[in-house]
């Protein structure tokens, strides 16, 4: 029987992320927002106290950690499946005693010294994303000789870094970053070569999810769930492990086209 990815719904509990800023700010809205996003079929929930969009500043740790304490909280007491998005290890160590699955580090380990530190020694799995520098600059770091190739060497180089420190394989998923210092070529490149990055051996997440290379099919963020969800489709043909997406809805409505596809023809 085929199995689809596992579903990310992302929870932005932020004033300024690219698609939903504000939307789920306060705490009560937010957790009302997981729970559909749980009924209408998500596997994790994907919490982000800090916006990573193109150009954001950083914040500082304590207003990251106060966003997102009561929402994970609840979330685990609920008995939902936390993925906690930070760069920082004091945010990672309060998710990790908080009871969160997986730490999502869109930095891969680069912008704090002590994020595996944080991680090794625990049950958590741990997410490292390719990334070159923090979004006000990221644009800017967007060279490559050949995208996916670098991408995949330069993933290599924080896994074994992070497996230096302690996190075992097991434990150890990797995301491309799309949008990342990439631009919307490189973007397409990477997902049409995604293969290479499924090869490395470790679970894949992508995260399309509504991002400016999709801007041909649909202008504002809403209006590209569709090409989401079919990047989705495309992402489970090609072994990737998990999704992240704004729209729970949509993708899991593709996927299970997907999967019935699959059984058909098994």
């Amino acid at each position: 029987m085929a199995k689809r990815p596992l579903v990310f719904g992302v929870l932005n509990v932020t004033p300024d992320s690219f698609s939903d800023g504000g939307s789920w700010e306060k705490p009560e809205v937010a957790l009302e927002h997981a729970r559909a996003m749980m009924a209408a079929g998500a596997d994790v929930i994907d919490v982000g106290g800090e916006s990573t969009r193109p150009g954001a500043e950083r914040i500082d740790s304590a207003t990251e950690r106060r966003r997102i304490e009561p929402i994970v909280r609840s979330l685990v007491e609920d008995g939902v499946i936390v993925s906690l998005d930070t760069m920082r290890s004091d945010t990672a160590r309060l998710g990790i005693d908080l009871g969160v699955t997986y730490i999502n580090d869109v930095s891969g380990g680069l912008a704090d010294e002590g994020m595996f530190t944080a991680v090794a020694g625990t049950d958590c799995t741990y997410i490292a994303m390719h990334w070159r520098g923090e979004s006000d600059i990221m644009d800017g770091l967007a060279t490559y000789d050949n995208v996916t190739a670098d991408v995949v060497t330069e993933l290599l180089v924080r896994i074994d870094a992070a497996q230096a420190a302690g996190i075992d394989s097991t434990r150890l998923w990797v995301d491309p970053g799309l949008g990342f210092a990439k631009t919307a070529e490189h973007n397409w490149q990477i997902l049409r070569e995604i293969d290479q990055v499924v090869a490395l051996g470790f679970p894949v997440l992508l995260g399309a999810s509504r991002k400016k290379f999709l801007a041909p099919y649909g202008e504002s963020p809403e209006e590209r769930d569709e090409a989401t969800a079919t990047i989705s489709v495309l992402a489970a043909d090609a072994g990737v492990s998990a999704v992240r997406v704004h729209n729970v809805e949509a993708t899991v409505a593709a996927l299970s086209v997907w999967e019935n596809w699959k059984d058909a023809g098994a």
